[in-house]
């Protein structure tokens, strides 16, 4: 069964940086596609980043030009790079990893934007 374990999440001020991780273990499948949503209190999911095996990245508007996503294959990581964070950037974020066709999540990490 896959487990993805997450990190990094906390209080951070407005401008300021967090770099999330986060790392699947139990399968010896290869992963696909790694990435992270986030959900807002009464706010749908969506999705920030994603990267693929071969490297190529996407991201959500909102977070383009401040937030990197980048992976280790040989480790089975992936990080979330936050840089000038904003309030709106709050909310519970979630990795998952594509591995047998199925996506599996991490459990969630909190990441609060206040001054």
């Amino acid at each position: 069964q896959v487990h993805l374990v997450e990190s990094g999440g906390g209080l951070v001020q407005p401008g300021g940086s967090l770099r999330l991780f986060c790392a699947a273990s139990g399968s010896s499948g290869s992963i696909y596609g790694m990435g992270w949503y986030r959900q807002a209190p009464g706010k749908l999911r969506e999705l920030v980043a994603y990267i693929t095996s071969g490297g190529f990245t996407n991201y959500a508007d909102s977070v383009k030009g401040r937030f990197t996503i980048f992976r280790d294959n040989a480790e089975k990581t992936v990080y979330l790079q936050m840089n000038n964070l904003k309030p709106e950037d709050t909310a519970v974020y979630y990795c998952y990893a594509d591995i047998g066709g199925r996506r599996n999540w991490g459990q969630g990490t909190q990441v609060t934007v206040s001054s």
